[in-house]
């Protein structure tokens, strides 16, 4: 609905200004103000006041003189407000939202667009445990992702393991030469990736300190693998797969937790054995940017206003991690419609210099997208390091269920003691407000913006956090429940034998609302498939975590004025029972494209 009358109000504007030929090139369509009276306004009037030479209300005045709001569906009326031309949704547009969006558990999932798209994230080295810093990876990465389910796309995720590079050959020559003997510590946890990170530590330590007739004997060993792998030698990739396997055995453990899934683990080696990246090699050597400068092969991208080379040979024909990515990369065009990767800010260089390298050799890279993140700080002296290891995910999230757990408990009122909530019940909840936190916190800031992780805001019921916007879930839930219970008919909850939904008509007349707080929270439900439009148009999910706020906001005004169950009105009761039936279900989907829980009590 919101989506047809933004449609609307463009169509309308545009005619209206061409009208009284002014350009129709920048409508300025915009939510208003908070203290406006309108679904959508337009700023238009302030770009236009210099061509007029009149003030912006004024011009604002005569745009909307000139907008004809007759044969639309849902645009009503235009007004202005200072310099906003405003834009009023009539009762058909909150009948037709209310229609949709009560009934229908997926609300909010726009149609099936036809179009495959890969998410790459994650893809940390398989070194050992993930480090909390990284934990903005995975989490902004499976939201990139179920944003775009969301918005219809066909979507495969993966995670492209480095099994190639010179950190898993001394990973692999440290495993094979060291035994639990030489090792200085107990592993911090009962996990693969927590066991053989000491042999990795072990083995950098020993090529740091050892004398230099051993470590050029070491540095010998480490090279004779991967001149292995790039020969193809099966032998040498057993044992590299050995201790790869292993190590990301148990970091898929700790993402699951976040929970981030994977459709594929893509391996870098995998395009060395079947000859793609001694392909992308020669190709680039036939290349006019080509240079062999420093004993390599090397791309220079000025042209592409990248300053510095991009190497991808060295002198004795072996290929770098960028080489294999580009025949990666590749593969992705051949077997989907677009490639989304999502990256620290680290490589943001290293991105630049795949894009212009696969333009070089003739690919459309308008089919790639790139999120770029910065990285997750932790306030000294909030969380325990052990050492050797920094702080890990796993430590972060054991923390926020604890933290979340006691925060549970010292909010459970005397009914809640009284056992409606079971210990089984507290458990859930903390791991549903704690995992929660971490991920809404995280995801809810811009990528671009180094953050702090701070507790006391990520786990404040009365703030803007992940509880506070599950806890509107909750009543949402609560208020159907009793609603059930008093025999009210509920829309969307009407289940057969066998568990499926029959949502059946909606016979409610939206135009009973009779109070603000029930229309603004009625409006956004509407602008909720809007959102997720936007949002994935700009691989942005915090615009999502931000309109969970939002809607919050309106849904906890209706809650205070707006009496559901008591409702004395029939039919008023009827329509505000659907009401926040759609909002439960609005509010469940936008936490499910932020991978956050939606519990069903708090």
């Amino acid at each position: 609905m919101f989506r047809q009358f933004r449609s609307e109000v463009a169509d309308a504007l545009g005619d209206a200004l061409a009208s009284l030929d002014l350009p129709t090139d920048d409508l300025g369509i915009e939510r208003p103000p908070d203290d406006m009276d309108a679904t959508l306004a337009s700023s238009v009037a302030f770009r236009l006041a210099g061509e007029v030479g009149d003030a912006p209300p004024n011009v604002a005045a005569t745009v909307a003189d000139a907008v004809d709001a007759d044969g639309y569906d849902y645009l009503a009326a235009v007004d202005t407000a200072g310099p906003y031309v405003n834009f009023h949704a009539g009762e058909r547009y909150l009948a037709d939202t209310l229609d949709a969006a009560a009934p229908d558990a997926g609300y909010g999932a726009l149609p099936d667009r036809d179009t495959s798209v890969v998410v790459e994230h994650t893809s940390a080295n398989p070194t050992g445990p993930v480090h909390v810093g990284r934990a903005r990876n995975p989490i902004v990465g499976d939201a990139v992702a179920n944003l775009l389910e969301y918005a219809g796309y066909d979507v495969d995720r993966h995670y492209y393991v480095n099994d190639a590079g010179r950190q898993m050959a001394v990973f692999t020559w440290a495993y094979e030469r060291f035994d639990e003997s030489d090792l200085d510590e107990e592993p911090a946890r009962d996990r693969a990736e927590y066991d053989l990170v000491r042999y990795y530590r072990k083995g950098n330590a020993y090529l740091e300190e050892a004398d230099p007739e051993a470590v050029e004997a070491a540095e010998n060993e480490i090279s004779a693998i991967l001149q292995g792998l790039e020969a193809g030698d099966e032998e040498t990739y057993e044992r590299v797969g050995e201790v790869v396997d292993a190590v990301l055995g148990g970091m898929k453990e700790c993402l699951a937790r976040l929970p981030a899934e994977f459709d594929e683990f893509v391996k870098e080696t995998r395009f060395m054995r079947d000859g793609s990246t001694d392909e992308i090699a020669a190709r680039l050597k036939e290349t006019d940017h080509a240079v062999y400068e420093e004993d390599a092969w090397q791309l220079e991208l000025n042209d592409w206003g990248i300053d510095k080379n991009l190497v991808f040979l060295r002198s004795d024909d072996t290929s770098l991690y960028t080489t294999r990515d580009l025949a990666h990369h590749e593969w992705k065009f051949d077997n989907y419609d677009r490639a989304v990767t999502v990256l620290g800010e680290d490589h943001k260089l290293q991105a630049d210099q795949l894009d212009a390298a696969l333009e070089l050799l003739g690919n459309d890279t308008d089919r790639l997208g790139h999120v770029i993140y910065s990285y997750v700080n932790l306030p000294e002296g909030k969380m325990s390091t052990r050492k050797g290891t920094g702080v890990m995910l796993d430590d972060l999230l054991d923390e926020a269920i604890d933290r979340a757990r006691e925060a549970v408990e010292s909010r459970m009122d005397d009914r809640i003691r009284d056992d409606d909530l079971t210990e089984a019940d507290v458990e859930r909840i903390a791991h549903e407000v704690g995992i929660g936190a971490v991920r809404y916190d995280i995801i809810s800031k811009q990528p671009a913006k180094a953050i702090t992780f701070e507790w006391e805001d990520a786990l404040d019921f009365e703030g803007q956090s992940a509880p506070f916007v599950q806890y509107v879930h909750a009543r949402c839930c609560g208020i159907l429940d009793e609603a059930a219970d008093a025999g009210i008919e509920v829309p969307g909850v009407t289940a057969d034998a066998g568990g499926a939904v029959d949502y059946g008509a909606l016979d409610v007349d939206a135009a009973v609302f009779e109070t603000e707080e029930a229309r603004d929270l009625l409006r956004e439900v509407a602008r909720f498939p809007a959102a997720i439009e936007e949002a994935a148009n700009d691989l942005e999910p915090h615009t999502i975590a931000t309109f969970t706020r939002e809607f919050a906001d309106a849904y906890n005004a209706f809650y205070r004025e707006c009496p559901v169950v008591t409702a004395e009105d029939e039919e008023l009761r009827a329509a505000r029972v659907a009401l926040v039936a759609a909002a439960k279900h609005t509010m469940a989907n936008a936490l499910d494209v932020l991978g956050v829980e939606a519990p069903e009590s708090m």
